[in-house]
Formats: structure tokens, C-alpha cells, sequence
């Protein structure tokens, strides 16, 4: 008798496991709550964009693999892709940005659910064909600048699946793009490519509709940044000394 309590009672701690488990997944969303392995098949992906891609290129009067730069402002909740042609960088495709979580101003510490601000760099070792999230690359945060301030935070990305906490989350169809394309021009060459976050476009007069903000002077600070590729079409080069980012 004993031991069919006992059976009863672990068919019963089971019973509540799965009500709560199932009540858990009801909240999360669809895509999240798809079942965990399956993964976007990165070979089918690019037989499938590479061909679109150069052509796309070709049309534009870019190489395929050519060297690619991205920005991200958060306002507009858009991300561009600029390509290397020449020596200078031309707008490609500016892309919605499906989700990113928090406000206005930088990523302070884990689990703030802030996506990042600042300037960043993506290798081919932060690529991953993998993710839970269709595809994603890892922007690097918390980089030398974050750093030095004590800012804490891990695996901030940008991926497909449309769901963030912290991340810049695309639709899977332009993830698949954007990937690809980071992945080609650090397969021709280039060394990491670099992503500006920004809260909105740094111009004079949005600064100074800004300046009441706590994060006034971080974003002064970035402004030279974004005026410099601005009126050069040149990716900036960028120091971190004494707290700040400075336009070398």
C-alpha cells in the first residue's frame, strides 16, 4: 500500500510539472516556444541567398564579398548596411528591426534587458549558423569601453526570430541576408566588421532635443563618430581612453 502512495505522489509532482511547464510556454512567443533543435540549415541559406545577393550587388555596382559596415539606430528602429566600393561605403539596404528591448541609452549590467549603444565589431568567430534564434553573430558587448565602466552583460546579438532581451532581433528572411553578407566579406578578407549602434541619428538638432537626458553626454561623445562617416563615407577609427570613445 505504502509504495502505491508513493507512486501516486510522483505521478501527481510530475503531473504539476508539465501543467506548469505547459502554462510557461503558453506565454512565451510562437517562435520561442517551437520546439528546441530546430535550426536554420546555413548550407540551404546560402544556395539560396548567395545567388540573390550578387545579383543584387551587381545591379548596385557592388562585388559580392566586399567589406560591409553596419548601423543601427534605435529611434528608427532600422539597421543599415553599407558596402566598400572604391574606398568609400555605399548604403546597400536598410532593414527594419523586427525587436530590441529597452529604451534610449546604453547596456549598464546583466539582465537590464538594454540593448547595447556603442561601437562594436563583429568577427568570424562571433558567427553562428547555429543559434536558437535562426542565425545570429555576436556584437561583442561589453567591449574595451564598457569595460572600463563596470558594464556586465553577455551574448548580445543580432539575430533573426523577432524575440529580444537585450539583442537587435530581425525577421528570419533578413537575418538570413544579413548574415550571409557579414559572413562573405569576412570570408574575402576582412578582418571584423564593424557595427555603430546609436540611439538615433547624432545630429546638432537632435542632440540638443536631448539634452535633458542622463545620457546627453555619452551620446556627445559619440556624435564625432557618426558626423565623421557621415561626411566621409569612411568607417572612422575609434580609441577608447579615460572612459570615452575618441575619433582618432
Amino acid at each position: 500500500m505504502r509504495r502505491i502512495f508513493v507512486i501516486l505522489g510522483m505521478l501527481a509532482i510530475v503531473a504539476g510539472i508539465s501543467v506548469l511547464a505547459y502554462q510557461y510556454r503558453a506565454h512565451l512567443p510562437v517562435r520561442i516556444a517551437e520546439p528546441l533543435g530546430l535550426r536554420a540549415d546555413i548550407s540551404d541559406i546560402r544556395s539560396k541567398q548567395v545567388p540573390l545577393l550578387t545579383r543584387a550587388f551587381a545591379q548596385h555596382g557592388l562585388a559580392f564579398g566586399a567589406p560591409v559596415f553596419l548601423r543601427i539606430f534605435k529611434e528608427e528602429s532600422v539597421l543599415e548596411l553599407w558596402v566598400e566600393n572604391d574606398g568609400t561605403f555605399n548604403l546597400f539596404k536598410t532593414y527594419p528591426i523586427c525587436h530590441f528591448s529597452g529604451d534610449l541609452g546604453p547596456k549598464l549590467r546583466e539582465g537590464d534587458g538594454q540593448s547595447p549603444e556603442g561601437i562594436y565589431h563583429v568577427p568570424k568567430s562571433a558567427l553562428n549558423p547555429n543559434s536558437s534564434f535562426h542565425l545570429s553573430f555576436n556584437l561583442g558587448f561589453p567591449n574595451a569601453f564598457d569595460q572600463s565602466l563596470g558594464r556586465t552583460g553577455s551574448f548580445l546579438m543580432v539575430h533573426g526570430n523577432c524575440v529580444s532581451i537585450g539583442c537587435y532581433a530581425m525577421t528570419d528572411p533578413l537575418i538570413e541576408e544579413i548574415y550571409v553578407l557579414v559572413e562573405a566579406a569576412l570570408a574575402h578578407g576582412q578582418d571584423r566588421v564593424p557595427v555603430h549602434a546609436f540611439p538615433f541619428r547624432l545630429t546638432e538638432s537632435r542632440i540638443k532635443e536631448a539634452a535633458q537626458s542622463p545620457w546627453h553626454g555619452f551620446w556627445q561623445d559619440l556624435q564625432p563618430i557618426y558626423q565623421a562617416f557621415e561626411s566621409t563615407k569612411k568607417v572612422p577609427t575609434v580609441s577608447i581612453k579615460d572612459q570615452k570613445y575618441h575619433l582618432n
